[in-house]
């Protein structure tokens, strides 16, 4: 068996319904010979920051693995909170913003004006724009 990429959206069920889906999706995978990975299986309920109170914190359990939902997970590079404000999405764009800063001004005074800015338009600019 091989382990595989696989995303899973759901609008607007329960737990009970959702626990069910899984279940079907962790079976048909079985199935096809491939794997579902517990290690990598995340669960986010998201809604607006006034109704976050009332989502479910309580385990999943799939098969014998258990998978606790979080808060934020991170999809083709884009981190998603539950409350959809994008904050850990911001946060880690600028803590690796500020990392390329750093290393780039460590060599400041051995790089021309022209090769700054092209390392930053490179390293910088394509962290800011991605997912636009």
């Amino acid at each position: 068996m091989t382990d595989a990429d696989t995303g899973v959206y759901i609008s607007g069920t329960s737990e009970p319904c959702l626990s069910l889906c899984i279940s079907d999706v962790a079976e048909r995978m079985r199935s096809n010979r491939l794997q579902l990975n517990a290690d990598k299986t995340k669960i986010i309920w998201c809604t607006s920051s006034r109704r976050q109170h009332h989502i479910p914190t309580a385990p999943f359990v799939i098969g014998a693995d258990v998978i606790t939902p979080v808060s934020s997970v991170r999809h083709l590079g884009i981190h998603l909170d539950s409350d959809v404000s994008m904050r850990t999405h911001i946060s880690k764009t600028v803590s690796a913003c500020f990392a390329v800063l750093r290393q780039t001004r460590s060599i400041r005074r051995s790089a021309t004006r022209p090769v700054l800015q092209s390392l930053v338009a490179s390293l910088l600019l394509t962290r800011l724009d991605y997912g636009c």
